[in-house]
């Protein structure tokens, strides 16, 4: 398979875009963002394409934004942190902006800013056994999209954000509203293509349109300007400085993610 980050093809009037870094299970690094823009780009300028499939390559959707990579750039600072959130955002909602209706294949993991991700998508397809969840407050993090009050009901939302379970499963997600259809393992792209199908063999015009009106609803209610502040509560969150979050990243690097979660759960027991 390419060692290129995403790769893309068209089926019919559909583009498809994957994931392509199954050794990491598809974690957004800036390589992958880059791509992925670039990407978006052809296909919005293609009168051929008229809706996106976006999924992942090997075992898994993805397991969200690189934390390794983050790590290793020593991130400090609001400012700092605000002009890589900033990235990471419009990465997201690129899939909520782009005109052309845009479909989510999930399989496998599909965490923290993987879900942020198919929640930007206009439909969401997942295999029975993925699993989902923002783990973020776990790893003493902000959400960068914070969509899911958007997509699900307040309290649902706030389960998923302030427990951290990153174990929810398809059909939980299903029942909250967040996917539209769970299906048998390995038929979640082929349902995706039907879906988009269907979308494509409609009026273009009338789709965009619509999708349009849709989308504005939610921005008239000041989506933006609370996604916006949200955004901003997560550069507060990344650029503090506090004991217990300094030696919680110290540990990280150090020593790995686990170690670290392992460590704040003896302070807690303590």
């Amino acid at each position: 398979m390419s060692d290129a980050p995403i790769l893309t093809e068209i089926q019919g009037r559909t583009g498809i875009l994957t994931f392509n870094r199954p050794q990491v299970m598809n974690a957004f690094n800036s390589e992958l963002l880059a791509a992925t823009h670039d990407a978006m780009t052809d296909f919005l300028s293609d009168s051929r394409v008229l809706a996106i499939v976006v999924h992942g390559a090997g075992r898994c959707f993805s397991a969200g934004f690189d934390m390794k990579e983050s790590a290793a750039k020593n991130i400090t600072g609001e400012e700092e942190w605000r002009k890589v959130l900033a990235t990471d955002f419009d990465f997201i909602m690129q899939f909520w902006d782009s005109p052309k209706p845009t479909i989510a294949a999930a399989h496998g993991f599909c965490i923290a800013g993987a879900m942020e991700l198919l929640m930007a998508c206009d439909l969401a397809v997942a295999g029975e056994s993925t699993v989902m969840g923002e783990p973020e407050v776990r790893f003493g993090s902000g959400i960068v999209a914070l969509l899911a009050p958007y997509v699900t009901g307040p309290k649902q939302a706030k389960e998923l954000l302030l427990t951290g379970n990153d174990r929810t499963p398809a059909r939980r997600c299903f029942e909250m509203g967040l996917i539209n259809r769970v299906v048998p393992d390995g038929e979640e792209l082929e349902t995706a293509l039907a879906l988009a199908g269907q979308i494509t063999s409609a009026s273009a015009q009338s789709v965009q349109q619509t999708k349009r009106a849709i989308n504005r609803s939610y921005e008239l209610g000041r989506m933006r300007k609370s996604l916006a502040e949200a955004m901003e509560v997560a550069v507060g969150i990344e650029a503090d400085q506090s004991p217990e979050r300094v030696e919680f990243n110290r540990i990280r690097k150090e020593n790995g993610l686990k170690a670290a979660l392992d460590w704040r759960n003896r302070q807690t027991e303590d």
